[in-house]
């Protein structure tokens, strides 16, 4: 049976249409990528007819993310700061919101070089986006999963400002940083959200009871691995700036500053550290 770009789109929301939020949006995606069009074209070519082999392809794809797997994973790319970040299921997929660290960052240090540490980088979108938006700047990201940083590395390209090392948080790290920079897991492990999650990995979700291990294992280890003066800025959860704040006044950091994301959502804080080198 021979069906058109408009008809496979139309189907294909109403069949992820209890998955997805954007069901006809992820159909398009997902149509764009067996055709390699994007979805401008499509939606313009909307009565042109799609091959039985597409279609079969196509309808694959469907039954992929009706199941719950995300289309990042499916096309095997997200798009983060305007550049396409490989992703797999041994990478969590970069979000939008995590652009808000790229944003403080960017406005808050102006200098012509500096050093950056990016905790769990996982795909690199962090390390990688300002690497390739500040040449001068040395950054090193690092993770404890060697198949992410394989992706990292890949991320990264040629890119010659960026380096990649194995390791738990400050596991491995020597030197000093102007920067700490992370984007940690944490969601608690009862937290009735992690079964929409279930197909990226839990290591890079799952921060204990409260969400906040991994948050208090950098807060309490950063001042021997910054220069004086020198900040660390991470992401949190919408319902965790209030604490997250404390644990960063009670281990003695400075000018601590709370942001929110586009959706008005409490989501990453900034603080500096006044400690002097040993």
């Amino acid at each position: 049976m021979t069906e058109t770009i408009g008809g496979l789109a139309s189907k294909g929301k109403e069949q992820l249409g209890d998955i997805s939020d954007t069901p006809l949006l992820d159909s398009y995606l997902l149509i764009g990528e067996v055709l390699a069009r994007p979805r401008e074209w499509l939606i313009a070519h909307a009565e042109e007819a799609v091959c039985s082999v597409d279609q079969i392809r196509i309808q694959a794809l469907f039954a992929r993310r009706h199941i719950g797997e995300p289309v990042a994973y499916i096309r095997g790319y997200q798009s983060f700061w305007q550049r396409d970040f490989c992703v797999t299921h041994d990478t969590l997929i970069p979000r939008p919101d995590t652009e808000l660290l790229m944003e403080i960052t960017l406005a808050r240090f102006d200098q012509q070089s500096i050093k950056v540490v990016d905790l769990g980088t996982g795909t690199g979108a962090l390390a990688v986006s300002l690497a390739a938006e500040r040449p001068g700047w040395q950054i090193l990201g690092t993770d404890i999963s060697k198949s992410a940083l394989a992706i990292a590395k890949k991320n990264a390209g040629t890119l010659a400002n960026v380096n990649f090392l194995v390791g738990s948080w400050f596991t491995n790290i020597e030197g000093r940083f102007d920067l700490i920079i992370s984007n940690p897991p944490y969601i608690r492990n009862t937290d009735p959200h992690l079964q929409a999650l279930k197909f990226e990995p839990a290591g890079a979700l799952n921060a204990g009871d409260d969400g906040l291990d991994c948050i208090r294992q950098i807060v309490n280890n950063c001042h021997e691995h910054l220069v004086p003066g020198g900040h660390i800025l991470f992401e949190h959860g919408y319902d965790q700036q209030e604490p997250v704040i404390q644990l960063l006044v009670n281990a003695g950091l400075t000018e601590v500053q709370g942001f929110r994301d586009l959706q008005g959502q409490p989501r990453a804080v900034i603080a500096r550290s006044n400690h002097l080198e040993r």
